[in-house]
């Protein structure tokens, strides 16, 4: 297993959700086999949060990027792993009036 680095630029989150943040995205990265596919890590982490927490999170991931996004309270999770970065956050779901 790589090194265990946890870097939390900004957390604005409940304690069970960074834990399980932290845990799926470490263990995915484990289960990589060579070099970073970013798009899978995003998907997964994504659709973990969607399956445990309701719909709406989205998941951006990369060693480089920038953001500017809208969140709702208590959905923003930003860190890193060994140089990789996660951003995770939920947006509120409204239906649609038609």
């Amino acid at each position: 297993m790589i090194g265990l680095i946890f870097v939390l630029e900004l957390l604005i989150c409940h304690f069970p959700l960074q834990n399980k943040a932290f845990k799926s995205a470490r263990d995915q990265l484990d289960s990589m086999p060579g070099k970073l596919d970013s798009k899978r890590l995003a998907l997964a982490l994504k659709k973990e949060f969607d399956s445990a927490y309701g719909p709406a999170w989205h998941c951006i991931v990369g060693t480089s990027f920038g953001s500017y996004v809208t969140h709702s309270l208590g959905g923003f999770l930003y860190f890193s792993i060994d140089k990789v970065y996660i951003l995770l956050f939920k947006t509120a779901v409204e239906p649609l009036d038609h």
